[in-house]
């Protein structure tokens, strides 16, 4: 049976673009403060990462000194990100469960319907159910390029109706780490997201039109914000040097 993402390989750039950032996360994985230990460095980039994704669905990124955090977006992002680890090998066997249970994380304080919480919208399943037969194997391309497809599909489909781009990022970087593209998962492209809201949006939009030049413009700015959340990573460990 033929592999219904190797195609995106062949569109122009696309290649290319994905060794460039699949090479700049390897070498941030070797810089010597990464070598020594990675566990500072991985907890950093996970605070930023869902201080980034939360702002982008305009909370207030701010986490605060000396109280509990009141933003029901971001503490909703801070509870994905620490449940993301140990929801790795759930992911790689069940992603439906894994959506399910960081949904529920994303989405505890932003609605009072809790029969809402972890179940996917009427009409939704089809495309889902194909995203996580690609999860668990079901296709043979590079990481950088699955992460990709995970995020904009769920970006695309919105599968919950709400919290659905805190769940959509935590699910690129589950992505990253299941694949190898990021094993310690020490980049962070959410912060390159956040920055470039605007294309960011226009990207998503040209990629859930299906159309190969909004797939392929999807695709580029991905691998863009990878290296870039790369770069974001480097200085964490320079800080931490």
């Amino acid at each position: 049976m033929s592999d219904p993402l190797a195609p995106l390989l062949d569109l122009e750039g696309v290649a290319a673009a994905v060794k460039s950032a699949q090479e700049a996360v390897f070498a941030v994985h070797r810089h010597p403060v990464n070598l020594r230990g990675a566990a500072a460095t991985a907890a950093e980039a996970s605070v930023r990462a869902a201080r980034a994704s939360a702002a982008i669905e305009g909370a207030d990124p701010e986490i605060p000194a000396d109280a509990a955090v009141t933003d029901p977006v971001l503490a909703g992002a801070l509870r994905v990100a620490e449940a993301l680890e140990p929801l790795l090998p759930t992911w790689r066997r069940a992603p439906w469960q894994a959506l399910a249970r960081m949904h529920v994380l994303a989405a505890a304080d932003l609605t009072e319907d809790l029969n809402a919480l972890g179940r996917p919208q009427a009409g939704t399943a089809a495309r889902l159910e194909l995203l996580a037969r690609f999860v668990t194997g079901g296709t043979s391309v590079p990481g950088v390029v699955l992460t990709a497809v995970v995020h904009g599909e769920l970006m695309a489909v919105r599968p919950f109706g709400l919290a659905d781009g805190v769940v959509a990022r935590a699910a690129a970087r589950l992505t990253m780490v299941a694949t190898g593209v990021d094993p310690k998962s020490l980049t962070v492209p959410e912060v390159a997201y956040l920055r470039q809201a605007r294309r960011y949006r226009e990207a998503v939009e040209r990629f859930a039109s299906g159309e190969p030049a909004g797939v392929r413009d999807w695709l580029l700015f991905s691998c863009e914000t990878l290296r870039k959340g790369a770069r974001e990573a480097r200085g964490i460990a320079e800080a931490a040097g």
